[in-house]
């Protein structure tokens, strides 16, 4: 698997057209050098569910790379939540 793009949230938004509909592979949103989140594209509707089964593949793999899992990202969110109340 080939690394993901990391493009800060300035520039994401900044160019979103460029990224949204030239490019075919996700994106990591960063800011200030920390990913926050995935910009993940998908397909034309017929191969929806296959895209989403591929990203998620992918997402997992980036997720093990980095020695996540699902369950470290949910509690990292609700900790953030709290946090933010």
């Amino acid at each position: 698997m080939s690394s993901i793009e990391s493009v800060g949230m300035n520039e994401f938004s900044t160019n979103l057209y460029k990224y949204t509909k030239e490019n075919q592979e996700p994106i990591a949103l960063t800011s200030h050098g920390e990913t926050i989140g995935y910009y993940i594209p998908t397909q034309p509707q017929k191969k929806d569910i296959e895209s989403l089964r591929q990203a998620v593949l992918k997402l997992s793999h980036i997720l093990a790379g980095k020695g996540l899992s699902e369950d470290d990202i949910v509690a990292d969110f609700q900790s953030l939540r709290k946090q933010s109340d």
